[in-house]
């Protein structure tokens, strides 16, 4: 048989097949596409976390994908069960090898269920601390104050001792005025310096008293409350609003200092 009625009669033979296949699959990818977006929408006024949104919608969209490849198989002939058994087998070898990528995803899981912690809140888990940047179904990133990322495994993370300080945070600033200064007056300038300052939270209530009494004079304690990412920059900006409001009212900062004496000293 030649060459061109060869192609021919598998043209005529296979060609509906092979363009019905393309259109399954075609129409598969749309319908997806468009039944991923419908779930999506629900999802989004529920409130859940952009991981677990973005793995369900994934999910349903992999499903229908999968149904118009198993369609489109059909009309090839292929038997699909043998195939489905195939997956399987191949499915549970993959998951014996990557049982720490699993665990990750699983761990990913917990936490977005659980939301033990959201992104934007400052946390400290296994000995690192930062702000939450994003959650993943592997990792979650954290961003410290000098701009730096810490990528953490999920599972690392689980099971572990978690300090969530949410989406504020309460400085602790402190300075030492000398013996035998008006405590009260102190305590108001400091209260002034922290109402000037725009970082600072009116609520919760900032905390200011003596927090030691040490040697070289008293220690004030200053405690406002300031979003998480304020923290930095108000700790500089109250400390010398503080030391110039103090200098301008007449209160010194005490200087540490020895006394020697001499005993049975001989010229």
């Amino acid at each position: 048989m030649p060459a061109q009625e060869l192609i021919l009669d598998l043209a005529i033979r296979y060609g509906f097949q092979v363009v019905g296949a393309i259109v399954i699959l075609v129409v598969g990818l749309i319908v997806a596409w468009w039944v991923g977006t419908v779930v999506e929408r629900p999802l989004t006024r529920m409130a859940l976390e952009p991981p677990m949104r973005r793995l369900m919608v994934r999910v349903v969209r992999v499903v229908v994908l999968l149904f118009a490849l198993v369609i489109a198989l059909d009309k090839f002939g292929f038997q699909i069960a043998p195939l489905v058994a195939g997956i399987g087998v191949a499915g549970l070898g993959i998951g014996i090898a990557l049982q720490g990528v699993l665990g990750n995803v699983i761990a990913g899981l917990t936490i977005i269920f659980t939301k033990p912690f959201r992104v934007g809140e400052h946390i400290e888990i296994a000995s690192m601390k930062g702000d939450v940047q994003t959650i993943e179904l592997f990792s979650t990133t954290l961003v410290h104050p000098d701009r730096s990322r810490i990528i953490i495994p999920n599972r690392k993370i689980v099971g572990e001792i978690l300090h969530n300080f949410g989406t504020v945070r309460q400085v602790h600033l402190s300075v030492v005025v000398p013996h035998g200064s008006d405590l009260g007056a102190v305590l108001a300038l400091a209260r002034e310096v922290v109402a000037a300052n725009s970082r600072v939270l009116p609520e919760p209530v900032v905390v200011i008293g003596v927090a030691q009494v040490e040697l070289t004079g008293v220690r004030v304690g200053v405690h406002p409350w300031v979003r998480v990412p304020d923290v930095v920059a108000v700790e500089g900006e109250l400390y010398r609003a503080l030391v110039e409001r103090f200098g301008s009212a007449g209160v010194t900062v005490p200087l540490p200092r020895q006394e020697v004496y001499l005993v049975n000293a001989r010229g």
